[in-house]
């Protein structure tokens, strides 16, 4: 027999609703970890690279690669141990732990587990994947659970250990990724704290664009596979790099006309780290105070789903973040996926 429901108004379907605000939450603290071997351009020089190409076309000088034995749950442990000292709350007051990561330790259990166990928490616990853009994502999705009163206190982690999956002999991805993990603790604020204004959005038809073809159900890891690298992250980099300019510019924008903000309004600027000259493309495009743009990825390189909380970190421990400060956020990457917002500290 058929279903004589007959869709409401909320459920009808519709375009994506854009724009939304996400009030009532604040980040109480945040924590970040990064291996300690350094990998400078110099060191790449003897796999055939050019020192001084890689930093005129990235602006990167060095990146951090995880020891052997290090997986992203270990730097991941690290980040949420600073983060929790600093807001000097025990593990088991967590409600939830949510992990942003495209390389996780294991397929299952999800890496978000395997921290839970290993600090001594006894909460819910999941990964997400929306690579480059997974903090954004997962930021959003545990300050919802916040506001909804589900939860009061969710660890928020990005991590990745990116140097398991770039091809060394591969110039487009080596020479830019390092390893890295970030975190922020959520909890519930004030009602002029949180997200002032945000957006999350994908478009898959670009997929193909930044993608790690091997390994998953679709195509099984084989010796043939293997031999065409396909178990490594692939990138076509100029098309990303022109998506990734106009994402940057036309999602901030709208937010700074729903929220009536102008440039000069904004506190600080935390952009994926991405690549200098998209950086610098963004910032001259959006008219914005180039003393208020945080960047480290001379020093780190692009962290993936890390590069927004670690930075975020750095600033935060050097006193440039203020309760009231309006920051600037946004990451993209492979999906493509996208996440843009304004949180007011």
């Amino acid at each position: 027999m058929a279903s004589t429901l007959e869709p409401t108004a909320g459920t009808e379907a519709g375009p994506p609703r854009g724009l939304a605000t996400l009030t009532g939450v604040q980040i109480l603290a945040t924590g970040a970890y990064t291996p300690p071997h350094s990998v400078g351009n110099q060191d790449l020089v003897k796999l055939g690279y050019d020192a001084d190409w890689i930093v005129q076309r990235t602006g990167i000088l060095e990146r951090r690669h995880a020891a052997d034995n290090q997986a992203t749950s270990d730097l991941a442990v690290e980040a949420a141990t600073q983060c929790l000292q600093q807001a000097d709350l025990a593990a088991d007051q967590l409600d939830m732990i949510l992990v942003a990561t495209i390389t996780p330790d294991t397929p299952t259990p999800s890496t978000a587990c395997h921290v839970q166990r290993r600090i001594g928490a006894k909460c819910a616990a999941v990964d997400l994947n929306a690579a480059c853009a997974g903090f954004m994502y997962a930021l959003v999705t545990g300050m919802q659970f916040v506001k909804t009163g589900c939860c009061r206190h969710v660890l928020v982690l990005a991590a990745d250990v990116m140097s398991r999956i770039v091809d060394p002999a591969d110039q487009k991805t080596f020479p830019l990724f390092g390893d890295a993990a970030g975190a922020v603790l959520l909890g519930a604020g004030d009602e002029h704290q949180g997200l002032v204004a945000y957006t999350l959005g994908a478009d898959g038809d670009g997929g193909d664009l930044i993608c790690l073809p091997g390994g998953g159900s679709r195509e099984r890891l084989t010796p043939e596979t293997l031999k065409e690298s396909r178990n490594f992250i692939r990138m076509d980099g100029r098309p990303v790099f022109k998506w990734a300019v106009r994402f940057l510019v036309e999602t901030t924008l709208d937010i700074l006309r729903e929220t009536k903000l102008t440039p000069s309004d904004l506190d600080l600027v935390v952009l994926h780290q991405a690549n200098m000259r998209i950086i610098d493309s963004a910032v001259n495009d959006l008219e914005l105070d180039r003393e208020k743009v945080v960047v480290n990825l001379d020093r780190y390189g692009n962290t993936s789903a890390a590069s927004i909380p670690l930075v975020l970190d750095e600033a935060n421990r050097q006193g440039r973040i203020q309760r009231g400060d309006h920051v600037l956020l946004s990451g993209f990457g492979a999906g493509l996926a996208w996440g843009t917002a304004v949180v007011r500290w």
